[in-house]
C-alpha cells in the first residue's frame, strides 16, 4: 500500500488508487494516523483537529464511525489500525508513507559525506512534495498544526541542498531552484543568502543586490528587524567586490590536475592514496574532504598516477557522459573499495575487508593484460574490456601487490586529529604523514 500526504491525499494499491469514496474527513483522520505511524493519537487530540476546537456532541461517537469504515476499507490491505488506550494508531508495516521516506532521505543526506551523494538524497527526498500537506483535504490552519515540522524540514533541506550545489560551483541550479521556492518564502533569510551567492556566480550581481534590498524592506515593514549578520555580511562583500564570492572555496591539501582537484600525493603507494582524502578520515570534514565526487575525478586521478595510459582517461570521461548510470554505479563500487581497503590497511585482522578487497582484485586480474610500457618495462594494465571500471580495477592491481608484499605491515595511519591518511614506514620511526601540519601544536593521540 502506497499513501501519499506530500500534496494531495492518496491511497494507492500495486499502482491503483483505492478509498476514493470515503469522506474528507475521513481521509483526513487516516492522514493524522499516517504522520503518526506507530504512535497511539488519543480520541480527543483527533476531534479537536477534525472539528478545530468546536466539536459536535457527537464528536467521538463520529470518530469511531469513521475508525470502522477505514477498517473495513483498509483490511483487503493488510493495513492496521488499532485501538490502544483512549486513542488509535495505525501500525507501521509494509506500506509505504510519503511523509516517513522524506524524513528518511533527509536524515540520509545530512549523514552524506560525499556531496553528489548528499545532493542525490535530496532531490529524492524533495521530489516527494507534489504540493502542500494534504493539500485537499486539510485547511492552511490544520495543516500548520500538522505538518510544521515537515514544512520546516523541507525548507531546510531546500537550503542545504542549494548550498551544498553552490560548494559544487552548480550556481545555475540554486537559482533554476529557489526562484519559486522564494515568491512563497520571501523572508527566509537563508534562502535569500544561497539565491544572493547563485545570482553573483552566474554573472547577475545587479539582481542579487536588489533581491538584498527587497528583503531588507520586507523585514523591516513586516517584523521591524534588519537582516541578520550573514546576511549583511554577505551583502557587504558583494558591494567590495570580495574574488572569494566569484567560486566555491577549493578543496584543502589538493592540486588542479586538468579540470579536476585531486589529493595531495603524501604516502608513495598508488592504493594508499586511494584511500587518502584531502581532510583524511579523522575528525570534522573540510571542504572538499570527499575527493571522489564523480567519476571524472576517477578516471583523471587513475592517469595522473599512472595506473592507466592518459588517452584511456579522455576516453573514459566520454564514455561516463554516454552512459551515466553506469558511471556511477562504476564510482559506488570505488568508493566501496576504497572503504573496505582503508579498514583491510589499518587492521590486518580484518577478515571481512580483506575478503572484499580480495574479490575486487581478483575481478581485476581477470580483466588485465601484460604490456610492455614507453619505458621498455613490462606492467599489469586493465583490458579496455574493464570498460568503466579501469580506474578501480588499475588500483585494486596496485592494492593487490601491496598486500602481498611485507611493506604491508609498514602501512602507519596518521595520528593527526584531523587527519587519519595512510604512509609507508620503512625506516620504523615515523610518526606523521607527510601533510606537514598535522604535528604541530595539535592533541593528537593515536586512534
Amino acid at each position: 500500500m502506497d499513501f501519499q500526504l506530500l500534496g494531495p491525499f492518496a491511497a494507492r494499491h500495486e499502482g491503483r488508487p483505492v478509498l476514493l469514496g470515503s469522506r474528507r474527513q475521513e481521509r483526513c483522520l487516516l492522514a493524522v494516523l499516517l504522520l503518526n505511524a506507530g504512535h497511539s493519537v488519543p480520541t480527543g487530540r483527533l476531534i479537536d483537529l477534525l472539528w478545530d476546537d468546536a466539536p459536535p456532541a457527537s464528536a467521538r461517537a463520529t470518530v469511531h464511525t469513521y475508525v470502522g469504515r477505514l477498517r473495513a476499507a483498509l483490511r483487503p490491505y493488510e493495513v492496521s489500525v488499532e485501538t490502544r488506550h483512549d486513542g488509535y494508531a495505525v501500525e507501521r508495516g509494509p506500506h509505504r508513507i510519503d511523509a516517513q521516506e522524506f524524513t528518511g532521505l533527509v536524515g540520509q543526506a545530512a549523514d552524506a559525506r560525499d556531496p553528489v551523494e548528499r545532493i542525490g538524497h535530496y532531490d529524492r527526498a524533495l521530489a516527494l512534495w507534489r504540493g502542500p500537506l494534504l493539500a485537499d483535504v486539510a485547511d492552511d490552519r490544520l495543516r500548520s498544526r500538522l505538518g510544521g515540522r515537515l514544512g520546516e524540514l523541507r525548507l531546510s533541506a531546500v537550503e542545504r541542498r542549494a548550498e551544498t550545489q553552490l560548494g559544487m560551483g552548480l550556481p545555475e541550479r540554486v537559482v533554476a531552484d529557489l526562484t519559486p521556492l522564494l515568491q512563497e518564502h520571501p523572508a527566509r533569510e537563508r534562502l535569500v543568502a544561497a539565491q544572493m551567492t547563485a545570482l553573483h556566480r552566474t554573472g547577475r550581481r545587479a539582481e542579487a543586490l536588489r533581491l538584498y534590498g527587497r528583503t531588507r524592506a520586507l523585514l523591516a515593514t513586516d517584523l521591524g528587524i534588519e537582516p541578520n549578520h550573514e546576511l549583511r555580511t554577505l551583502h557587504e562583500r558583494m558591494l567590495s567586490g570580495d574574488p572569494r564570492l566569484d567560486r566555491p572555496p577549493g578543496p584543502v591539501y589538493a592540486v588542479r590536475v586538468d579540470d579536476e582537484w585531486l589529493p595531495w600525493s603524501t604516502s608513495g603507494h598508488p592504493a594508499l592514496e586511494f584511500c587518502n582524502t584531502y581532510a583524511g578520515w579523522g575528525g570534522d570534514r573540510l571542504p572538499g574532504s570527499e575527493w571522489l565526487p564523480g567519476y571524472a575525478t576517477l578516471a583523471v586521478w587513475a592517469g595522473h598516477l599512472d595506473l592507466i595510459e592518459e588517452r584511456q582517461t579522455a576516453r573514459l570521461r566520454e564514455q561516463a557522459l554516454r552512459g551515466p548510470d553506469e558511471a556511477a554505479a562504476a564510482l559506488d563500487e570505488a568508493r566501496r573499495f576504497r572503504t573496505d581497503l582503508y579498514a583491510c590497511l589499518t587492521d590486518p585482522r580484518d577478515g571481512r575487508a580483506f575478503k572484499a578487497v580480495a574479490q575486487v582484485v581478483e575481478e581485476a586480474a581477470g580483466r588485465s593484460a601484460f604490456t610492455r610500457g614507453e619505458d621498455g618495462l613490462g606492467r599489469w594494465r586493465p583490458s579496455p574490456a574493464a570498460g568503466l571500471r579501469m580506474p578501480l580495477y588499475a588500483v585494486a592491481h596496485a592494492a593487490g601487490e601491496l598486500l602481498a608484499d611485507p611493506r604491508r605491515f609498514t602501512v602507519r595511519r596518521c595520528p593527526g586529529r584531523d587527519c587519519g591518511w595512510l604512509f609507508l614506514d620503512e625506516s620504523g620511526r615515523r610518526r606523521w604523514c607527510s601533510l606537514g601540519a598535522c604535528g604541530e601544536g595539535r592533541d593528537a593521540g593515536a586512534r
